[in-house]
């Protein structure tokens, strides 16, 4: 008998191991490793993915269950992919079956439905059939019917069904279904010219309109939809069939693809000629997929660089020896004029995959790539599982953007992957950007890892643009209250009388931050989380920004009842505000979370900015990266050190990368830039080399003290983050966790002196308060496992989880484990 070991889709512990199942005779050969089956589990049908094969099962012959059914003739994962997700799953901790759903388009996430139908020698009375108001018919006409559409069709039967059933005379079948499906189009397709005219002249004259059809087609052979046919000649789909039903044309179902981008015309474009610094850059990964060497580069170049065109060039080198690419670039960078660039260069052989395209587009745009009618894939953080065979060449932009981690379950990072599945192909990762992650820097540096290739100057050695820092606290002596400073409005004013562009960055959506009584100090907070809500004025709500909980602005205080109710702190609703009253007439474009929420909204404003029909672009981190325009000459970033609080170490790192990158928009093409950075903290380290452009004289300062706590890229971290209604049963789940951790590196002989050290060492830090401690009205408690050498702390800490595991379950603590987590919240 053989066998398929199959992981079924059930998110838990304890069923994060294959099942063995059989393999009818009719799938025998059909069914592959990546395969997606239906199988019968506990009751129920689930999906299913098939990850190895065997001559014998673990259990019983008797009691191995046959495959239910084969879900796609084409396995959507390869071999290689499952082989991936089974190394996601021991590197971040999570089911096997999470990590391989993250690699399947939602429309493929089965979902079982359940079918009714009458059993075999089941009867009704007349009486019965007359009163179920047509249900029993319905039932009689063969096919097993859906229970959902029944219910809700003759919503009065529910009780009569759920009594048939009860009885025997209704059986129940359950089926596994994909949440979508392909998109088709009824479609003409007619003979040839002679046949159709033959065709017209045997036709009553009073068939007008059909005339007109075969007509129309014998000048137009080509297949056109139904639809389009009947719009073009002014008719009906139904003559069109009539025409169908005489056998004189056909009409039958084409799949259409929905492809998000079928209006857009793409110019093609040509290789530039390379700069002889791009050319000294490129030959080493040239040289790396020429030999297809398993290579990893950090294409560290200044913004401006030209690192886009060796990315177009390396992926033309990979796609002529008949290998395939992916290119990941930040959700917030897949703008318009990223994607036109890649399909400028290789048309249709490009998908392009992330979150703004619909269900369908995105399962549309994964088939092309399944079903080889794409080579190169464009897409966010996703897009790294992209269902190639023959991976050449990996690139990830921007690869320092945290956007690159995933925050839910699997938490991978796409760097981290990239690497492996290159690894498994044989191919080649350029990682680009201009402040890389100090992780990623120091590995190049190291050149065990990785190559280093450096890009120091802008294409055609324009300069970099000249960096300003403005010291509100002076402006403020000075009595300037205002969020613009003098310098920045004098800018802005120049600017409008030049007719020039300017991009303005505030990394805080909303009207303000907060909302506080001046009476009392009550502060607006939300009731299901501890943080503050933010005002949002154009609705006039304050929202909590994580669970989404509403309220109506306030007009006094709730505590004192005090008309005193202000609201503090700048989002970029109220600087969108501001710019009007200040500068009447400007013409201001908002990016930001809560203006770009409808499908295609990032396209329509960044094409209204590039037309010139904006002067400001006002946005949030958004507008900080991946944009092109030769007419931006300022940028101004307000409030730079907002970020430099928060509880986390990579703070100044995250500040400098920021405002190095939004500082690269200014002055890109011939007319010369300006940045000016406003902020209270005008000395910090993150900011003053910002100033100077010196990328290496920062790295050098924060490496040191990364080095002297023991934190990334001198050790790695693990955060453990425990949830759960009662703060007591929080706090001995964690010390349970940490004294447990603690004991099992002291049995392997693991220190935990981290002091200047370089061997190996571990330490657990927790359990403490979350810095958000309480959320979605549960409260938050994390430990962090911090290690370095050759600690395999993941499987001291799984050891640790499991030996918990009965607590969990019976008192409901949720667990969330984050392997390298990129911010711990």
């Amino acid at each position: 008998m053989k066998v398929a070991r199959v992981i079924v889709d059930v998110p838990s512990r304890d069923t994060d191991r294959t099942f063995d199942y059989s393999i009818p005779p009719q799938l025998d050969g059909w069914v592959e490793i990546g395969s997606r089956v239906a199988v019968p589990f506990g009751g129920r049908a689930l999906q299913g993915i098939v990850t190895a094969f065997a001559a014998d099962a673990e259990v019983e012959a008797a009691k191995v269950k046959p495959i239910a059914e084969l879900m796609d003739a084409m396995p959507p994962l390869s071999a290689e992919l499952v082989q991936l997700g089974e190394w996601i799953s021991k590197r971040w901790l999570c089911p096997l079956t999470i990590a391989l759903q993250a690699m399947l388009p939602a429309a493929l996430k089965g979902k079982a439905e359940k079918y009714v139908f009458p059993a075999i020698g089941a009867h009704w009375t007349e009486e019965e059939t007359a009163r179920s108001g047509g249900l029993l018919l319905a039932l009689g006409r063969g096919e097993p019917l859906k229970l959902a559409s029944l219910l809700q069709q003759y919503p009065d039967q529910g009780e009569q069904l759920k009594l048939w059933m009860r009885q025997g005379r209704l059986e129940e079948r359950q089926r596994v279904e994909n949440r979508m499906s392909v998109k088709t189009m009824q479609t003409v397709f007619a003979p040839d010219a002679d046949k159709l005219r033959q065709a017209m002249a045997e036709l009553p004259a009073r068939a007008r309109k059909q005339h007109e059809v075969l007509a129309y087609l014998a000048d137009n052979p080509e297949p056109i939809a139904v639809e389009r046919l009947a719009e073009a000649l002014g008719t009906t789909s139904s003559t069109i069939r009539a025409l169908a039903d005489r056998g004189l044309i056909e009409v039958r179902a084409v799949t259409e693809d929905r492809d998000p981008y079928a209006n857009r015309h793409f110019p093609p474009s040509v290789p530039m000629t390379l700069t002889p610094a791009q050319a000294e850059a490129i030959a080493p990964i040239i040289d790396a997929l020429d030999s297809r060497d398993h290579r990893a580069f950090l294409l560290h170049g200044v913004t401006g660089s030209g690192k886009t065109e060796l990315y177009l060039q390396s992926i033309d080198r990979c796609l002529s020896s008949g290998r395939e690419a992916i290119v990941l670039v930040p959700e917030i960078s897949l703008t318009p004029q990223m994607v036109e660039r890649f399909k400028s260069r290789f048309g249709a052989k490009v998908a392009v995959l992330h979150s703004r395209l619909s269900n369908g587009e995105r399962y549309d745009e994964w088939r092309k790539i399944r079903e080889g009618r794409a080579q190169v894939a464009v897409g966010a953080r996703s897009a790294i599982f992209a269902p190639f065979e023959r991976i050449g060449l990996i690139v990830i932009d921007e690869e320092h953007e945290t956007s690159y981690k995933q925050e839910e379950s699997p938490k991978y990072h796409a760097r981290d992957v990239a690497i492996e599945r290159a690894r498994l192909n044989g191919a080649v990762v350029v990682l680009g950007s201009a402040t890389p992650s100090l992780e990623t820097y120091a590995a190049s540096k190291r050149g065990i890892e990785m190559g280093y290739i450096s890009l120091p100057q802008r294409v055609a050695d324009r300069p970099l643009p000249g960096v300003r820092l403005v010291d509100m606290r002076e402006e403020l002596k000075l009595g300037n209250r205002a969020m613009f400073s003098r310098a920045l409005h004098e800018a802005i004013v120049s600017r409008l009388e030049k007719k020039e562009q300017m991009v303005l960055l505030l990394n805080r959506r909303g009207y303000a931050t907060f909302v506080m009584c001046r009476s009392c100090g009550y502060t607006a907070t939300c009731p299901h989380c501890e943080i503050a809500l933010t005002y949002h004025r154009g609705a006039q709500t304050m929202r909590c920004h994580y669970c989404g909980y509403a309220e109506v602005e306030p007009k006094t205080c709730p505590s004192c009842e005090s008309p005193h109710i202000r609201y503090f702190g700048t989002g970029t609703q109220k600087v969108e505000e501001s710019l009007a009253e200040t500068f009447p007439g400007i013409r201001v474009i908002r990016m930001d979370v809560d203006t770009t929420t409808e499908k295609g909204s990032h396209e329509r404003w960044l094409t209204e900015f590039k037309e010139r029909k904006a002067d400001v672009l006002l946005g949030t981190q958004m507008v900080a990266k991946g944009l092109d325009f030769p007419y931006v000459t300022l940028v101004g970033v307000l409030a730079a050190d907002a970020a430099l609080r928060l509880p986390d170490f990579r703070a100044s790192e995250r500040t400098f990368q920021l405002l190095t990158q939004v500082a690269g928009r200014a002055g890109r093409h011939e007319l010369p830039g300006e940045v000016i950075i406003q902020t209270y903290d005008p000395e910090h380290p993150s900011i003053t080399s910002v100033q100077g452009h010196h990328y290496e004289g920062f790295v050098r300062q924060e490496l040191k003290l990364r080095h002297v706590f023991g934190y990334p890229p001198y050790g790695r971290l693990i955060g453990v983050t425990l949830s759960h209604e009662s703060v007591p049963m929080l706090l001995s789940a964690g010390q349970r966790l940490a004294t447990r951790v603690r004991e099992l590196a002291t049995a392997e002989r693991i220190g935990s002196d981290f002091a200047g050290g370089n061997g190996d060492a571990l330490e657990i830090l927790g359990p403490v308060a979350s810095p958000i401690a309480r959320l979605k009205d549960r409260y938050r408690f994390q430990c962090m496992v911090k290690y370095r050498g050759d600690v395999d702390a993941s499987r001291l800490v799984a050891q640790a989880l499991r030996e918990l595991e009965e607590a969990v379950k019976k008192n409901g603590l949720i667990v969330s484990v984050d392997v390298d987590p990129q911010m711990m919240l």
